[in-house]
Parts: structure tokens; C-alpha cells; sequence
């Protein structure tokens, strides 16, 4: 295509084409810091339905390896959004060296947590926080889980953060670390945040799962235990490529339910969240 850009984030390659050069040029800015692959792993394309709607209302639509014949296109004011999505989609449809999660990570001392939960729980907020107070940020989109050794590799993407999550990072990170304000996605409000640097220079270090959460945002502050039934059946439904794996993916998940400490955990802001994660840690984690 005619504007080109090629990342590795962790262990996948990407190489994203596009026929406009201001998406390429703001995935360029916030992915500075990573290096680019050998040979990549996976493409996106971000191109034109028709020749003219390049010029007249450009609308953006994403391709690549994989993609979803139904999708509908975005305007080019969310050019990079659109980068994001497609790069989140050829993971979820061709990544078969991973059991992947769609859950946030963060590290510490060698140790995963992993926060896992449907759309506006607040993972990713929560990681960005952590990833901000002394944690070293392993993702925010996937968990990638070894299928043979069970540990958790890093896939630190830039950080999408939602409507009001945005104003936590605003003026409190630098402001070269924040893409353009997205408004009127079907997510609301969204800029992404580049992971501190620390997180990308240690990207290719795992960790081992330590602790498992199902952070749910905007309730009284709670803690539950919750059995290993349950774990499993909401991780087979968190996972993009579960059965697709077949044994080796069942394998995977029945030794990280087995093996992790988990709880559900209710908070009504996000300095309750901290907290409630350090003491959860402190008891749990070994």
C-alpha cells in the first residue's frame, strides 16, 4: 500500500498498510519506542471501499490476513482506531502459538496479575494506573498463555482509554505519550496511551501467573472468592482462540484455573481498585 508501518509488540510482527498517511503517522509517533520485526507475523490494511472515498468523506476500512466481511468503515478522523482494531483482529482470529485472553496484565517480581471482565470493568484502567505506580505493564487487549509452560507473555499495546479514564492520565503522564482524542467512536471517547518504557524495553521477559481478578467497576467495595467451575467456563468466553486450539488450548486453561488464586473484586473508583489489588496481592500472590 501506499504508506506503510511495521511494529513488534511482544512476540507478534505487524506490518499495517494504509492509502492515507495520517494514520501511519500517528501509529509512527506513540509505537517510536518498539522495534520493528523481521518479518512480520500478521498484516492490516486500512484502505478505501471505493477509489473516490479517498478523497470525498474518506472512510477507512480494515483488512489484512484476516478480516470480517461485515464490518463497517470508520471516518479517517479515527484513522488510528481503526490501526488498533485491525491489529486486535489479526490476533484474535490467527494467533495459535498462544492461548490468548482478552484480559489486561501487569508484573511484579517475575509475577503476573491478570484482570479479566466484560466491556467497562475497568481492566484497563486499572493496568494503566499500575503500570504508572511501580508495576511493569505486560497489556492491556490480550494475555498471551505458553501452551507448554503456562507463562504469560507481554503484549504491551498502547492503552485505550475510555471517556471519563481519560482525564486521569491527562496532564499526569507526558503529553507525547497521548494520541489524538477520538470523539463519537461506538466506545465513546477514546485516546491511547503509550506504555511507559519500562514496558516496552523488558516486553520480551514473561512472567508467571500469580493472581487472577474480575474487577467490576462502579459497585460498593467487595471481594469474592470464585470456584474454579466458574474461572473456567468465564476464561473459555474471555478467550479468542480457545477452540480453535483444541486440547492443547484446554490443556492450558485447565492448568492456569488450577494453579492461580482468583477473587471478583466490586470498587467504586479507581484509588479503592489500588488499594484493594496491592492488599489482594500482598495475601495471595506468592
Amino acid at each position: 500500500m501506499k504508506h506503510e508501518f511495521r511494529v513488534r509488540v511482544g512476540p507478534a510482527g505487524f506490518r499495517i498498510g494504509s492509502d492515507w498517511k495520517q494514520p501511519i503517522d500517528q501509529l509512527a509517533a506513540l509505537y517510536s519506542d518498539y522495534p520493528a520485526p523481521d518479518i512480520p507475523d500478521f498484516t492490516v490494511r486500512l484502505f478505501a471501499q471505493r477509489p473516490w472515498r479517498r478523497f470525498l468523506r474518506p472512510s477507512v476500512m480494515i483488512g489484512g490476513d484476516y478480516m470480517l466481511p461485515d464490518a463497517a468503515p470508520v471516518s479517517l478522523a479515527h484513522g488510528l482506531l481503526a490501526a488498533e482494531m485491525g491489529m486486535n483482529l489479526q490476533m484474535a482470529l490467527g494467533q495459535r502459538r498462544y492461548l490468548l485472553l482478552h484480559a489486561s496484565a501487569v508484573e511484579r517480581d517475575g509475577k503476573a496479575l491478570l484482570m479479566t471482565g466484560h466491556s467497562g470493568a475497568g481492566k484497563s484502567t486499572l493496568s494503566a494506573l499500575l503500570g504508572e505506580r511501580g508495576w511493569r505493564f505486560m497489556g492491556d487487549e490480550f494475555v498471551l498463555v505458553d501452551l507448554s509452560t503456562a507463562v504469560v507473555h507481554a503484549f504491551p499495546r498502547l492503552v485505550s482509554l475510555k471517556n471519563e479514564a481519560i482525564t486521569l492520565f491527562e496532564g499526569a503522564v507526558d503529553a507525547d505519550r497521548l494520541g489524538p482524542l477520538m470523539r463519537d467512536t461506538p466506545k465513546g471517547d477514546i485516546r491511547h496511551l503509550q506504555p511507559p518504557t519500562d514496558a516496552i524495553a523488558k516486553m520480551s521477559e514473561p512472567a508467571r501467573p500469580a493472581l487472577l481478578l474480575f474487577p467490576r467497576f462502579g459497585h460498593a467495595p467487595d471481594v469474592r472468592e470464585v470456584g474454579e467451575a466458574e474461572v473456567f467456563v468465564r476464561l473459555t468466553q474471555a478467550s479468542t482462540n480457545y477452540v480453535a486450539l483444541g486440547e492443547a488450548g484446554f490443556d492450558a486453561l485447565s492448568s492456569l484455573v488450577r494453579t492461580i488464586p482468583t477473587r471478583a473484586v466490586d470498587y467504586p473508583d479507581t484509588e479503592n481498585a489500588v488499594a484493594s489489588v496491592e492488599r489482594l496481592w500482598m495475601e495471595l500472590a506468592e
